[in-house]
């Protein structure tokens, strides 16, 4: 194991997450209500077997999502009978309800689905976004409270592999993105009507394939004001989340004009350094940069602080844990960073196979959750700043969507059951 220990950092800032919910132990989108991908604190369970399953729920079909939970009860998107669907599953793993939208568009890709984007709530409704182009809100009883479509008012995605990015809320609006060949942009829709407030284009020239984006935008505090974070087309920018337009950007990332580097990882913010990963880590080509968030306008020149051509992640996004960022790389390379440097405080691995990792790492009170795509979950102590194997589980279904640490409890999405463990 090879280790290298840098400076810690001792702060550990939230302040970007503008996302409310009704509670704090809600996790009301994919990566958690401050985008971290992470919980400081609860307890656990070490392993994912018999003794700590709590309950194993049947889905209606294959989707990628993940999970999320708002006041104990968990949504999840997946078709249903041909057509689009979410799922409310309460507290012990049984149905509340099912809605159903319009037919589902299956998914491309071996790991892919029709339901591939996360559900997000702000504790009054949930809103959700389908391959097939519905965006909708629903109540939480399972009402649906408006519902629309984007591939019929814009026009299909002509991203290769299937759409992935998920919608995000501001305090008024539900934001989404759509960054591919073609017109690209970022759009706002009202939260209790549906109807759009804005669109802001987001065209850049890019080598081919690279104007292809899954990420998910951020919502974060720029210079005291609510803003939208988007990563894709070798472009950050930073969006008023008011009328869209761009405030802040910083390019030259792809100097090189390499083809074929897709935007699939989202950043990850500490203090004020975004965590970006980019470049084709699985075909070794990983490009890491540290970019800080200070400034206005182009900020291309000034604000690349750090890079790295020897480590990165194709589709898992980083998790940031205790002021450090955690990588779990396509192949099961983890490393810990230190955003402010990017220089590695240690790295490690997980057993060697041929399957790799889609699922975003998971950090529960310094237990780090990683799944492969054959189902085997692996869970590691990171908490004294080393990497120590805690357990390898095998739920024998594939997982794309990642872990959901609440309450004691942990949450995996397979392709056919909602599991839920806990050592409680």
């Amino acid at each position: 194991m090879k280790k290298q220990y840098g400076f810690m950092l001792s702060t550990f800032a939230l302040a970007f997450a503008l996302v409310q919910s009704n509670t704090h132990a809600d996790w009301p989108q994919w990566r958690g209500s401050a985008d971290l991908g992470s919980v400081a604190t609860g307890d656990y369970p070490s392993e994912l077997n018999d003794q700590t399953l709590r309950w194993k729920t049947t889905l209606p079909g294959k989707g990628c999502s993940t999970p999320i939970v708002v006041d104990q009860t968990l949504y999840v998107t997946a078709p249903s009978d041909g057509v689009d669907a979410l799922v409310a599953i309460d507290w012990s793993g049984k149905e509340k309800w099912l809605t159903k939208f319009g037919p589902e568009v299956k998914g491309k890709h071996r790991n892919g689905s029709g339901s591939n984007a996360s559900p997000v709530s702000d504790g009054d409704a949930i809103f959700v976004y389908f391959k097939s182009g519905t965006l909708a809100a629903v109540e939480l009883d399972g009402t649906v409270r408006w519902q629309t479509n984007l591939v019929d008012r814009f026009g299909k995605d002509t991203l290769y592999w299937d759409h992935g990015t998920s919608p995000v809320l501001t305090k008024r609006h539900v934001v989404f993105a759509r960054m591919h060949n073609g017109e690209s942009w970022l759009a706002a829709f009202d939260k209790q009507t549906g109807d759009i407030v804005w669109k802001e284009a987001r065209n850049y020239q890019t080598p081919r394939e690279c104007d292809h984006g899954y990420s998910t935008p951020l919502v974060i505090d720029h210079q005291g004001k609510e803003s939208l974070l988007v990563w894709g087309a070798q472009h950050l920018t930073i969006h008023d989340a008011q009328d869209g337009h761009v405030v802040w950007s910083c390019g030259n990332f792809n100097p090189d004009s390499n083809q074929l580097w897709p935007v699939v990882a989202s950043p990850v913010l500490i203090d004020d350094m975004a965590v970006v990963a980019f470049g084709r880590n699985d075909k070794g080509a990983p490009r890491l940069y540290g970019i800080r968030m200070d400034g206005s306008g182009d900020v291309t020149e000034t604000n690349h602080v750090w890079f790295r051509d020897d480590i990165s992640t194709f589709v898992p996004s980083p998790a940031a844990y205790n002021g450090h960022v955690y990588l779990v790389r396509d192949r099961g390379e983890v490393e810990c960073i230190d955003p402010a440097t990017g220089k590695t405080i240690w790295s490690d691995a997980f057993p060697k196979n041929r399957n790799s990792y889609y699922a975003s790492p998971t950090i529960a009170a310094g237990k780090l959750y990683a799944a492969r795509e054959d189902g085997v979950v692996f869970v590691a102590d990171v908490a004294d700043g080393t990497f120590r194997l805690l357990s390898e589980n095998d739920l024998a279904e594939s997982v794309i969507g990642s872990p959901v640490p609440i309450e004691d409890r942990i949450f995996i999405r397979g392709e056919k059951h909602l599991f839920c463990f806990s050592s409680k």
